[in-house]
């Protein structure tokens, strides 16, 4: 099967590219054959049933799916042209180039500061404390969250709410610099108002980085991304603008999935 591309697709620079990328979990398939450009300054949105290979694609553009023992993927992913598969990646820098924001929020057990000073410490960011200072401020006020807990950096990260330990999170991924933001079902354990301060804030955040948002919310992707991706059964049927997909889809199946008749 190959991808349905709509032809009225404008010229993008891809930040990230992926070709023939398969992914399997031991001599299971879980992503098949999938080839996909990732636009910088757009929000590209997975959609698709549960189990149809929308995470583990979204895991495999900065490796995360090194950790499970039994996954192995094929293909090529390149991060401006560079292979992040080949053998002298340093996975600890291709994550910080590529932050990741999960389902639940879970910041570490540490200081709101703490939380965020961790990554460019570790990555040689910023050294003094002033420059740590810089960061933590700067972070968080990108996060829209500088506001909520300046006066309060030295509480756990783990006392603020769910919406807010979530925007931490995002805060923590983008102190770091990095060039790509995936964001794995961000909203899926908060309430509507939490729901759409991060809306407003990937909306805001697009100015400066890819993001590729995996969402069960199809509402959620019609609002924030630019481009949507719909998965079937580990493939991508159909790629295109937003708006095509959702008022002009090419593929029966899209259509059956966006109209809910199945999924």
């Amino acid at each position: 099967m190959v991808t349905v591309v709509h032809s009225n697709l404008e010229a993008t620079e891809a930040k990230m590219r992926a070709e023939g990328v398969s992914v399997y979990y031991g001599d299971k398939i879980a992503i098949d054959d999938v080839s996909i450009d990732i636009p910088a300054k757009y929000v590209t949105a997975f959609i698709g049933p549960s189990g149809c290979g929308k995470s583990t694609f979204l895991r495999s553009l900065n490796r995360m799916n090194d950790t499970i023992p039994s996954a192995r993927v094929e293909g090529k992913i390149e991060l401006d042209g560079e292979d992040i598969y080949a053998s002298g990646m340093d996975v600890v820098q291709l994550r910080a180039r590529v932050g990741m924001v999960f389902q639940k929020p879970n910041p570490f057990p540490k200081s709101i500061y703490d939380n965020i000073a961790y990554g460019p410490r570790i990555h040689g960011l910023a050294e003094r404390k002033d420059e740590v200072d810089e960061v933590v401020e700067t972070s968080l006020t990108r996060a829209g969250l500088w506001d909520e807990v300046k006066d309060r950096l030295s509480d756990s990260g783990t006392a603020l709410s769910g919406g807010q330990q979530q925007r931490l999170c995002i805060a923590r991924a983008i102190a770091v610099d990095p060039e790509v933001i995936l964001m794995d079902e961000p909203c899926s354990a908060l309430d509507p108002i939490a729901t759409a301060k991060i809306e407003e804030l990937i909306a805001e955040l697009t100015e400066r980085y890819a993001i590729v948002i995996v969402t069960h919310s199809m509402q959620q992707a019609a609002r924030v991304s630019q481009r949507t991706a719909f998965f079937h059964l580990g493939k991508v049927v159909e790629y295109g603008r937003t708006s095509d997909i959702f008022t002009n889809p090419l593929e029966k199946r899209t259509q059956d999935y966006i109209t809910g008749r199945y999924g």
